[in-house]
C-alpha cells in the first residue's frame, strides 16, 4: 500500500492525516509507503523571521514531523529547480508538470489533498485551494506518459502504464462549517503521535499561529499544553460534523478525480472507521453513478 498526501504548508499534513497514515502502519502485515509533497517554500509563514530563516526552518521541522510518523517527505520543485511561494502559487503549466511527476515517480494508491470549496461562505486558505485544483487538474494525466515531456524531457522513455490513485480529500478548519464527509477515522490510538508530529512544528504552533490569531490558539508553554490544544482541535471538529464529541477523527471525502473506489474497497483498506459515522449508504450511490 502507499500512500500519498500533497498539500501546501509544512504542518498540514499532521492536522488532517497524519493519525490514518499511522494506522495503516499500525494495520499493515505487508507494510506501507508513505510520503508527503509539500507546495510552498514557507518562507511567509511567520511574522517575525526572515523569508529564507522561515524557509529552512519549516523545512527542517516537517523532516523531523516525518521522521516520528516514518513517512518519505519532498517539497515541490519546478523545472527549474526553484519552489513556489506562499500566498496563491500559480498553478500554471510548470506546476502542474511538477506534480504530475512527482505523482507519477511515487504511484500512490490514495492520495490525500485539501478540497475545493463549494460554499460561496466558507472561509479559505488561497494556497490550499491552489493545491486542490492542481490536483484535480492533473489528474487525468498521471497515466499520460507525453503529457508534460516538452516540460521535463527526461520523461520520454517508453510508455509503461502508471497507477492513477483514489484521490480523497481531507477535511480543512478554513472552511469550518463547509467541510462534508463521507467517513472517518478513529485515530484515537495515534493521538500521542499526532501530537509529538505536530510538536515538531515549533515555528508555527509556538510562534506563528498565536499571534496571526486564525486559530484563536494559545502559545503552548509545554507538550502536555500542547495536548490540550490538540484535543480541543478534535473537539471542534466534532461538533461541525456530527461526530462523537469524545472521539479523536479524521474525516474525509472521495473524489472522482481519479480512480473511483467502490465502497467494499474502502471498507477493507482503511483501518478503524468509524462505521456509524460514515455515510456509505450515500456513498454507494454517489460512486455507483461515477
Amino acid at each position: 500500500m502507499k500512500l500519498l498526501c500533497v498539500h501546501a504548508h509544512f504542518d498540514d499534513f499532521e492536522f488532517v492525516a497524519g493519525g490514518t497514515f499511522d494506522r495503516f502502519q499500525a494495520a499493515s502485515a505487508s507494510g506501507v509507503e508513505s510520503k508527503l509533497i509539500v507546495c510552498t517554500d514557507g518562507g511567509a509563514g511567520h511574522h517575525s523571521r526572515g523569508l529564507e530563516e522561515t524557509r529552512e526552518m519549516r523545512w527542517d521541522e516537517q523532516q523531523k514531523a516525518c521522521e516520528i510518523g516514518g513517512h518519505a517527505v519532498e517539497r515541490l520543485q519546478m523545472p527549474d529547480g526553484s519552489l513556489r511561494p506562499e500566498g496563491n502559487p500559480e498553478v500554471d503549466r510548470d506546476f502542474l508538470a511538477a506534480l504530475w511527476r512527482a505523482i507519477r515517480a511515487f504511484e500512490p494508491d490514495y492520495l490525500f489533498c485539501p478540497p475545493i470549496p463549494q460554499d460561496a461562505l466558507a472561509g479559505v486558505h488561497v494556497d490550499h485551494v491552489a493545491v486542490a485544483k492542481a490536483v484535480r487538474s492533473v489528474a487525468y494525466m498521471i497515466n499520460v506518459p507525453h503529457a508534460y515531456i516538452d516540460v521535463f524531457p527526461e520523461e520520454d522513455v517508453p510508455a509503461e502504464p502508471r497507477k492513477t490513485p483514489v484521490i480523497i480529500n481531507t477535511y480543512d478548519a478554513y472552511m469550518a462549517g463547509s467541510n462534508p464527509y463521507d467517513f472517518a477515522v478513529d485515530v484515537g490510538d495515534s493521538f500521542e503521535k499526532i501530537c509529538e508530529m505536530a510538536w515538531c512544528h515549533q515555528s508555527q504552533i509556538s510562534e506563528w499561529l498565536p499571534w496571526v490569531g486564525r486559530h484563536s490558539m494559545p502559545a503552548p508553554k509545554s507538550f502536555s499544553d500542547w495536548r490540550a490544544i490538540m484535543q480541543d482541535r478534535f473537539e471542534r471538529q466534532n461538533r461541525e460534523l456530527g461526530l462523537p464529541s469524545e472521539s479523536r477523527a479524521e474525516a474525509f471525502m472521495v473524489t472522482a478525480w481519479g480512480e473511483v473506489p467502490s465502497v467494499e474497497q474502502l471498507k477493507q483498506d482503511f483501518p478503524q472507521l468509524l462505521s456509524d459515522y460514515s455515510s456509505f449508504e450515500n456513498l454507494h450511490r454517489r460512486l455507483g453513478a461515477m
